[in-house]
């Protein structure tokens, strides 16, 4: 290979390089501002190797024209404007490529937050409909210590024995000095039978945003059977309602995955 075509070929390497690098950072800054769940764990130390790479890249280019100093100062006029013109081509090209890149990373933010809603409803329907015996148990709620326990081992097994189950609650609707509060069940609760100290109401209650107190109204009082389902920052959450009879609770799921986001 002459001098000629390896400053070509490092003129090339460096050009996609930089090319790379600018999808790249735009790809990083987008998923940043705007919370895309794209990628999974570690984007943060993914971007700072690749760029590092890149620019280790962009570098050795750089390093072989000087060596062989053969960059070409002057081409004749004709060159210059079929360089031009190609040049403006590839600008365009690259221009009309950010909005397709944009249309796949908020493609893949969708299809990642719909893929994680239809298995947290699978998963609400299979203790539902396969776990008779204990979804019986929990819509039959009474605030004492022994269907608290028994909530409790009930979660703590579903948790342990399927994958796709997050972090699980129960949540009820009850009172605390005549006023309406929602208690949510976990499977950490710490009391036993033996207990001479019976359970607190205020140790269970469960806070709530505006539009989850209204939707938990809805379902408690006037029988919305929706689910509720709403994704953020990699934070997934779904309130699904259970009925049996006059019996109503809320089973919810809470499910939290790392994006890489900084400082993550």
């Amino acid at each position: 290979m002459n001098p000629k075509q390896l400053v070509r070929l490092s003129n090339i390497i460096g050009i996609i390089a930089i090319v790379l690098l600018i999808y790249w950072v735009f790809t990083f800054i987008t998923i940043e501002v705007f919370g895309l769940k794209v990628f999974r764990e570690n984007l943060t130390e993914t971007f700072y190797m690749s760029v590092l790479g890149i620019l280790a890249l962009m570098a050795g280019a750089l390093i072989i024209n000087i060596m062989f100093n053969l960059t070409r100062i002057a081409q004749k006029h004709n060159q210059d404007d079929l360089t031009t013109k190609t040049g403006k081509k590839v600008g365009w090209i690259l221009l009309a490529s950010f909005p397709i890149l944009l249309i796949i990373l908020f493609g893949g933010d969708y299809l990642t937050s719909k893929k994680k809603e239809r298995l947290l409803v699978e998963s609400a329907k299979s203790i539902i409909e396969v776990n008779t015996k204990k979804s019986d148990h929990l819509v039959k709620y009474e605030f004492d210590e022994e269907w608290i326990i028994e909530t409790e081992e009930i979660l703590e097994i579903l948790s342990k024995t399927d994958d796709n189950f997050p972090h699980i609650s129960i949540l009820v609707k009850d009172s605390i000095d005549g006023e309406p509060v929602f208690l949510g069940f976990r499977a950490y609760y710490s009391g036993n039978l033996t207990d001479t100290i019976p359970p607190v109401k205020k140790t269970f209650i469960t806070k709530t945003t505006q539009p989850e107190r209204d939707y938990l109204n809805n379902v408690f009082e006037n029988g919305n059977e929706d689910y509720r389902y709403s994704s953020h920052d990699g934070r997934y959450e779904l309130f699904y309602p259970f009925f049996k009879g006059q019996k109503r609770i809320v089973i919810y799921f809470s499910e939290y995955q790392r994006y890489g986001k900084i400082g993550s």
